[in-house]
């Protein structure tokens, strides 16, 4: 990792403060405004994930990181240095990973990293191509043509082209959109050994499950706003639902109103579903009210609310998503 130049490492990897953008479209007269005044802190040494719908307004924040939009208000630093008026040492602090891949196809990996990292401005002898090629599985493609190389291989070659500068900020646009499971392991355990040297990463994905399991804090934007941003854990308990699949030894025809109003309803003969709030009822008061029924319990499967939960809450997108009365 690429040591600050400053004399104290910054507690914030990346700072937004009130952000804005907003876009003019000119043959409709009008304006979209994508970011409106969002504040957001990424703290430094964090697996930081960036969530939110399909046009929330994810792409625009990195993307003006990354120098390819001119935000219209607000203020963005990173690794404490300001976008606009340390330009060249915050765009030094952080490395890329777009979803498109953007690779130039008469290069080969080892050309394509040697020419990223001099424009980077990195010297010879401090280059770390077959180094990076090694570790992202690319060591034996090193000097194949970047066509011939397979989806997979061509989405690791834009990791490696974002770390050749050794960047103590990554951020992971979508890095495992079609990316197969053996793969999307091995790129997360390559991640986690940069997260141990310092590392700061920032994920953007639509795969809940995998911000959940990676994201030690998350940030949900929607249509501009910051709608939450706290620690993985506290943001999954403020869900206060569980589900409790029993399975019967002999079938039943109908539910006690004892067990219905604990939330309980048949799915079939031999399966009840209980939804209830953990706050006001444990599991083993469900069980206790079984045993009372006479009922045979042969199986037992309990699932706790999960990121998917808060994402669908903050979102709004249960409502939206709802079909009106008056259509069939």
């Amino acid at each position: 990792m690429k040591k600050s130049n400053k004399l104290t490492l910054p507690d914030n990897a990346i700072e937004l403060n009130n952000l804005t953008k907003t876009y003019f479209v000119s043959d409709q007269n009008s304006a979209v405004r994508a970011l409106d005044c969002i504040s957001l802190k990424v703290p430094r040494g964090q697996i930081f994930g960036l969530l939110g719908p399909n046009g929330a307004g994810k792409s625009t924040t990195i993307n003006i990181l990354a120098g390819m939009v001119i935000k219209s208000g607000g203020e963005a630093k990173i690794w404490g240095y300001d976008i606009d008026h340390d330009m060249r040492m915050a765009r030094s602090a952080i490395g890329i990973v777009p979803q498109e891949v953007n690779l130039d196809a008469f290069f080969s990996p080892y050309e394509a990293l040697e020419f990223q990292a001099g424009l980077y401005g990195v010297p010879k002898r401090e280059r770390k191509t077959m180094e990076l090629l090694g570790a992202l599985g690319l060591a034996d493609k090193a000097h194949a043509y970047a066509r011939s190389l397979s989806g997979g291989m061509k989405r690791r070659l834009l990791i490696a082209k974002a770390l050749v500068h050794s960047p103590p900020v990554v951020v992971l646009d979508e890095p495992t959109a079609g990316v197969d499971v053996e793969l999307r392991r091995q790129l997360w355990a390559y991640m986690h050994e940069l997260n141990k040297e310092g590392v700061t990463i920032v994920l953007t994905t639509h795969y809940l499950e995998e911000a959940q399991e990676m994201c030690d804090r998350i940030a949900i934007i929607d249509q501009g706003n910051v709608v939450t941003c706290e620690n993985t854990d506290d943001l999954i308990s403020q869900i206060d639902q569980r589900m409790l699949k029993v399975t019967l030894g002999s079938p039943i025809k109908k539910l006690e109103p004892q067990l219905t109003l604990m939330g309980g309803s048949l799915l079939s003969p031999t399966c009840i579903i209980f939804n209830f709030s953990p706050s006001e009822i444990v599991a083993g008061e469900i069980i206790a009210a079984l045993g009372d029924q006479k009922l045979e319990i042969i199986d037992l499967v309990t699932v706790d609310s999960d990121l998917e939960d808060i994402f669908i809450k903050v979102t709004g997108l249960e409502e939206k998503n709802k079909i009106p009365n008056n259509i069939a």
